[in-house]
């Protein structure tokens, strides 16, 4: 089966919104050994849309449509799709008590044009939303499948793994695909695929590589009649790869860094405290942004000044106006005063220069200094050198800093 996203809204186009739709689409359909062959993206703009999906229901088995479910005006996505269909908009009775049990439990007022969103192109099948107010909607026209989810990337990421995902599994046919995602910190994605680049030629099971903000994966796929016979196919290949790589190897699947940081942290019955600086208190999100984090996370600070530093950690002020905030020592101190102060295990600490501006030559933008202590242990401090936007070197820094505990741990 071969598939096609469509990304509806001008806010796409605009640049106002970033698709992340598409990328999750993409990845759930390659889990299934369903290729993607083209996305699309077209505004708010009924004509346009529907050339987009009479294009798409000529060359694709499976057209999936994220957006343009809404209440309002602009949201035309079922209608561009019952005129490209020849179907007519009905008032589905499902539908409609969804989008009033939702606002009925919700306790806000439901108004006339939320009914816009239980209209369904005749022969239609609603898809559950237990996150939102629109349905999305399945419809099948002749051989192919089209799938209409939110735009709401949480809406969307649901409705995909409940109801898409499922429908396609069984419209596939036999035989099973299984996948294994192995996560990598610390080498770049080029570096990874000179190591792995002869098994990347492999049909059955293939191996793919993906890179991300500051980390590089590599997805192994093997295909066969069942589960087990595929997960089999898959070992020899995942132990190559461990054997070559596997110094850079943090986890696997749906691991991140701060999910695999705190189950050792949980496992070892120890505390985390941070102290951040140009992280912004990113560290202390991201750590507790994995469910059961209580257990082992106790406190943070963000000493973004260097009265705040001095005030709230404890460091004098000397160490500051010596060697700067930016550097080794005070890096070391921050770590210090946050386990001194916390009573944590463990303490780890941020302290650079996000940017775009306020770097020198000696100490350019991008420069970030790391220091973990650990309750009677020794004080460990590094520095490194990030390059890209504020934003970006503020996320990589704090997965430098987490990585610095797992490592410690």
């Amino acid at each position: 089966m071969n598939a096609e996203i469509v990304a509806v809204g001008t806010e796409l186009l605009l640049g106002q919104i970033v698709d992340t739709n598409s990328a999750e689409i993409s990845q759930a359909l390659a889990e299934l050994g369903i290729n993607v062959y083209y996305h699309s993206s077209v505004g708010d703009n009924s004509i346009r849309l529907a050339a987009v999906l009479a294009q798409a229901l000529t060359r694709s088995d499976v057209v999936i449509v994220t957006g343009g479910l809404g209440p309002t005006e602009d949201d035309i996505t079922k209608e561009a799709l019952a005129g490209v269909t020849g179907r007519a908009l009905k008032m589905h009775p499902a539908a409609k008590r969804h989008v009033e049990s939702f606002f009925a439990a919700s306790g806000r007022t439901m108004t006339e044009n939320n009914l816009r969103q239980a209209m369904v192109p005749e022969g239609g099948e609603i898809l559950d939303n237990p996150r939102g107010t629109a349905p999305g909607i399945y419809l099948k026209v002749g051989g192919k499948h089209v799938f209409c989810v939110p735009g709401v990337p949480t809406e969307m990421r649901t409705m995909l793994r409940e109801s898409v995902m499922p429908r396609l599994a069984a419209l596939r046919g036999s035989g099973e695909i299984v996948s294994k995602t192995l996560r990598f910190y610390g080498i770049g994605e080029s570096a990874l695929e000179t190591e792995v680049k002869d098994l990347l030629k492999g049909d059955n099971p293939t191996v793919a590589p993906y890179a991300g903000l500051g980390e590089a994966r590599l997805r192994v796929t093997a295909r066969a009649e069942s589960a087990e016979a595929a997960r089999r196919m898959m070992e020899p290949v995942v132990e190559e790869i461990v054997r070559r790589v596997g110094a850079y190897i943090y986890g696997y699947d749906d691991d991140s860094l701060e999910s695999v940081t705190g189950r050792k942290l949980a496992e070892r019955g120890m505390t985390l405290a941070v102290a951040e600086s140009c992280t912004g208190g990113l560290v202390a999100h991201r750590i507790t942004n994995v469910p059961g984090s209580s257990a082992y996370f106790t406190r943070g600070w963000v000493v973004y000044s260097n009265e705040a530093k001095v005030s709230e950690l404890g460091i004098d002020p000397k160490l500051i106006e010596a060697h700067g905030a930016v550097s080794e020592e005070v890096a070391k101190a921050m770590a210090l005063g946050a386990l001194e102060r916390s009573g944590a295990s463990v303490a780890v600490a941020t302290t650079g220069i996000a940017g775009p501006g306020g770097g020198t030559p000696e100490k350019p933008v991008g420069l970030v200094w790391f220091a973990v202590a650990v309750a009677g242990g020794e004080v460990r401090a590094h520095s490194r050198r990030f390059r890209g936007s504020r934003e970006d070197i503020k996320w990589r820094s704090a997965s430098e800093a987490i990585n610095l505990v797992r490592t410690v741990l």
